[in-house]
């Protein structure tokens, strides 16, 4: 009979980290944990990555769904958690582990056994100019090919004036240069703001205005100088009806997939089959996980053979992370088979 355990955790960044909703301190996180009773030493882990303020299922009851499904995880149906995404994604996590032999190992795939690493965009932090330049000296210093700057909180013209460093010194052919709105943009003012950035020759922008726009989104799509990416637009969306009737609706160039906040991985390659039959591009990112979260997307990532650079390089944000075998190598993301994992400041509660 299985059996399952949770935890909270919080994150602290070792660094204040900003974004166009505000300046990020620690980040509130939850862990599962699941075992046969016949064999309880044998047990696998998943992080319940709840993100406040954005997931779909961040509801003042969070915590008693997630020891209701910790009750019933003996006969729990996992679409019954279409949705409690940051939960199916732990739940999915942390079977994963179990039938794998509790070793962490989520996705047999090559990254998991140390073969091939995941090549993955340097993250630009909100901040003030002088602090993001460094960032960025920083990132080109450790030979980041594809840097991604949030935009969005300081004035467009500083921001602007950023890009055009990058670009002075760096074409497209050597440095591919992403940007992420958060939805920053109002609908006035975002073809504008576009136009403006298409001079920088940019891969994308994620999320230039608010989800829930569709019309509005889709009109932008339909016109920009730069491709556009979907984000937060995902979140909340469990139905595969209702991801055809947006993706037709608004016809993105790319949608960018956070399985916490997306339906898990099998929401996930729901959203990946849909867009692949529409010609939309993909790619993965992190929602600020530990460690837990972070090997198993990146072990499923890899299995999907990704092509250009992914999102996952926020495992060194925290101070007091999970030890684990991830490494991040400059702009490649690795795995050392040789590294123990250490789960010992975990308290579980048990039913």
């Amino acid at each position: 009979m299985l059996r399952a355990a949770y935890t909270r955790y919080i994150l602290q960044f070792k660094t204040p980290s900003g974004t166009s909703r505000g300046i990020l301190h620690d980040k509130e996180t939850w862990f599962i944990k699941i075992w046969d009773d016949t064999n309880p030493h044998c047990y696998g882990v998943g992080e319940c990555a709840l993100f406040r303020g954005l997931s779909a299922d961040d509801v003042p009851t969070y915590e008693s769904k997630l020891y209701d499904v910790c009750r019933q995880i003996d006969n729990l149906q996992i679409d019954s958690l279409k949705s409690w995404s940051s939960i199916r994604f732990g739940v999915e996590t942390a079977l994963a582990d179990l039938r794998n032999g509790g070793h962490h190992v989520i996705v047999d795939s090559s990254f998991v056994r140390g073969e091939k690493p995941i090549e993955i965009n340097g993250l630009i932090w909100m901040g003030n100019k002088i602090a993001m330049r460094q960032q960025i000296e920083d990132k080109l210093n450790h030979g980041f090919r594809c840097i991604k700057l949030k935009i969005g909180a300081i004035d467009f013209e500083s921001e602007l004036s950023l890009l055009k460093e990058i670009r002075s010194r760096f074409s497209q052919s050597v440095i591919e240069l992403r940007v992420d709105a958060n939805g920053a943009f109002s609908t006035e003012e975002a073809l504008f703001k576009l136009d403006a950035l298409s001079r920088f020759g940019l891969h994308s922008i994620e999320q230039p205005i608010r989800q829930g726009q569709w019309e509005t989104m889709s009109k932008l799509c339909r016109n920009t100088p730069i491709p556009i990416a979907l984000d937060e637009e995902l979140i909340g969306i469990n139905d595969v009806s209702r991801k055809i009737e947006m993706l037709e609706l608004i016809a993105p160039q790319y949608i960018i997939l956070k399985p916490a906040l997306a339906g898990g991985f099998s929401g996930s390659e729901e959203w990946i089959s849909v867009a692949q039959k529409k010609n939309i591009g993909w790619w993965i990112t992190s929602a600020l996980e530990s460690n837990i979260g972070l090997n198993a997307i990146a072990q499923w990532t890899s299995a999907l053979n990704p092509v250009i650079p992914q999102g996952l390089g926020t495992g060194q944000l925290y101070k007091n992370n999970i030890e684990s075998p991830l490494v991040q190598q400059s702009s490649v993301l690795t795995y050392d088979r040789k590294a123990k994992w250490d789960l010992s400041n975990l308290s579980w509660r048990y039913d």
